[in-house]
């Protein structure tokens, strides 16, 4: 009886590869570099077993960047043949930055034992040749350029987002192994959430005319008060530990379809919601992490959103195992500068925050320059409809959101000391209000922002979340007024 072996590969250079030339790659081709990525990922193990005539069955695991097989011992030298020749394609199509390794090891032994000799395979080819330190590798040496994209590589990448969005199939051909097709092929699978089908968070909204997909100053265009776009990013806090503490591979497979599972079927219910289908679009989802850009109003109520639902589904899914492992999310939102600024940038600054807030802890979400926990958004979302009916209901002139702002910009030497000193300076702004209303909501915003402490200060985290939350959400005019 032939010997079962497992088969791991994994696309290393994602994010490097998505940002490819920065600034001068246009914002479809970065979209498009995202969903290459999520398709390979999917489509290649796949392909795999039908090159080598295999069941189905026996994919493990996929998606994310990642795949897992179990083949027979004599499938090996095929499939690393198959292996290698994808692996030359990929790095001709992405011009050397994403990069397919793998690593294969016998069922033999206990799952953790096998996971970490499956880990050391893969990671091997990324590891320094020895050959590397011979005599001379330090010496001055001409600067080589960097290898170059097929010619057709920016069209086929622009034309991926709107081709996954109207897709029923997906196809793959042997003699082109790196590109991903819609459409006939010699192997084809279903885009759905069957078993035998391709799982995958899809969705594009349409442009300003209604038609094709929106760019994001399109979608920008669309959001409530100032118009404005942006990329939210999400990523599950120590999704590692949680699989590294997986008591076999019957675990592991399971959690990991759970969390792609997850993602690729709550996101996409979420973003066809009526709130969020024409002004969101999403770049790709894994088993560990989300990224979409869109209005700026619509990706925070969606960050909310997903929040909430990932926590009911750690309450439900995730309720035997012990620890906090993998039972919480934190996200970031960046904000571009203009409507025109590149979508690579504001994609890398966006990743850029979500692991400042992972740094500094978890479930958070990283917003208008500072990460808050969950809970405190919370809070900012109800301080922030507070402060619009002030402004929109009440007469309240637009000023006192920038006077509320400068509470949280002053030096501690110079800050007051006194509550009711903030009161003060807040009723000048607001004027001689004499509404009762009035009134009260401007003691119950001081009480929220500095504390019910009658002779201490302390100025709470939500407050300046719903302050720039409340400014973006009045226009300009309003505010110039």
């Amino acid at each position: 009886m032939s010997i079962q072996v497992f088969l791991q590969g994994t696309l290393s250079g994602i994010e490097p590869f998505v940002m490819g030339a920065g600034s001068a790659a246009g914002d479809a081709t970065v979209a498009g570099r995202c969903v290459w990525a999520s398709l390979l990922a999917e489509v290649l193990p796949r392909a795999l077993l039908a090159e080598l005539g295999l069941a189905k069955i026996l994919l493990g695991s996929s998606g994310g960047g990642s795949f897992l097989l179990v083949l027979p011992q004599a499938s090996i030298p095929q499939a690393e043949e198959f292996l290698a020749r994808s692996a030359a394609a990929i790095a001709s199509l992405s011009a050397g930055r994403l990069r397919l390794t793998w690593g294969a090891t016998e069922n033999l032994g206990d799952w953790s034992i096998v996971r970490k000799r499956l880990a050391e395979a893969v990671w091997k080819p990324q590891q320094v040749d020895p050959a590397a330190a011979r005599p001379g590798i330090f010496e001055p040496y001409a600067e080589v350029a960097a290898p170059m994209e097929e010619p057709e590589a920016s069209a086929y990448f622009d034309s991926l987002l709107t081709g996954l969005r109207d897709a029923t199939v997906v196809s793959w051909n042997p003699d082109a192994p790196a590109r991903i097709l819609f459409g006939a092929g010699v192997h084809m699978w279903t885009l759905g959430s069957g078993t035998d089908e391709v799982t995958l968070a899809r969705h594009a909204a349409p442009g300003a005319d209604g038609a094709g997909v929106g760019s994001p100053a399109d979608l920008g265009a669309k959001a409530a008060g100032q118009p404005g776009w942006g990329v939210l990013r999400g990523e599950v806090d120590n999704f590692g530990s949680r699989m590294r503490r997986a008591q076999s591979v019957e675990e592991f497979v399971q959690l990991t379809a759970l969390f792609k599972q997850f993602f690729a079927g709550e996101l996409t219910l979420a973003c066809l919601q009526p709130d969020y289908w024409q002004r969101v679009t999403i770049l790709y989802s894994g088993h560990d992490q989300f990224a979409v850009f869109g209005a700026w109003d619509a990706l925070i109520d969606l960050g909310r959103e997903l929040q909430r639902l990932f926590q009911r589904f750690a309450d439900e899914k995730l309720k035997e195992m012990d620890g906090p492992e993998g039972k919480t999310i934190t996200m970031s939102l960046a904000l571009a500068d203009s409507a025109e600024s590149p979508l690579a940038a504001v994609f890398d600054e966006s990743g850029r925050r979500l692991h400042a807030a992972k740094a500094g802890g978890r479930d958070c979400f990283h917003l208008f320059g500072r990460a808050a926990e969950w809970r405190h958004v919370n809070h900012a979302r109800d301080l922030k409809e507070m402060m619009r009916r002030m402004i929109g209901d009440l007469g309240c002139p637009p000023e006192f959101l920038a006077e509320l702002a400068g509470f949280y910009g002053e030096k501690p030497e110079t800050r007051a000391d006194r509550p009711w000193r903030y009161s003060r300076r807040l009723g000048r702004v607001l004027g001689e209000h004499r509404d009762r209303e009035v009134q009260r909501l401007q003691k119950a915003l001081i009480t929220d922002i500095v504390g019910k402490s009658a002779t201490q200060v302390k100025l709470r985290p939500a407050g300046l979340v719903a302050v720039e939350w409340a400014r973006m959400l009045t226009p300009q005019q309003q505010r110039q007024n």
